[in-house]
């Protein structure tokens, strides 16, 4: 498992980026693979949303990453209650000339699963993506899991 906290800011957003990829290569999943490329596009809509939208001043967001059987599972955590974003299945594309509004379309197209659930403890809420791993078993190895 790989947990951080980041300042709720656009420099923390693109941190969280970096710092997802050098684990993945820790964990034996190499930069530029679909995995990869999923876990980091993933990422990197997520912390902007949390920077964008789930932004408290003076709080930061967390970025948490495991390894679990079979995928890598993302973990973004702000600090706002709402308003919540819509889940699976309930994100609506935005209108064609809109400069904002694809980044939960673009996880829904990327990660094999996903859910947004409240932050425990409260307040805030946590969104968690999953990218399903080919080839788990010498990537668990590898990694010690």
């Amino acid at each position: 498992m790989f947990t951080q906290r980041l300042s709720a800011t656009p420099r923390g957003a693109r941190l969280a980026r970096h710092l997802a990829l050098h684990q993945l290569e820790r964990w034996g999943v190499p930069h530029g693979t679909d995995v990869s490329d999923a876990v980091a596009v993933i990422v990197a809509e997520l912390a902007a949303n949390a920077v964008t939208h789930g932004r408290v001043p003076g709080r930061d967001f967390e970025l948490r990453l495991l390894l679990i059987p079979g995928s890598v599972r993302i973990e973004v955590t702000d600090t706002r209650t709402g308003p919540r974003p819509p889940g699976p299945g309930a994100v609506r594309p935005p209108c064609p000339l809109d400069e904002a509004g694809r980044g939960l379309l673009l996880v829904d197209a990327v990660a094999a699963r996903w859910e947004v659930v409240d932050r425990a403890p409260a307040p805030g809420k946590t969104v968690r993506a999953e990218v399903d791993v080919p080839g788990w078993l010498g990537i668990a190895r590898r990694a010690g899991a």
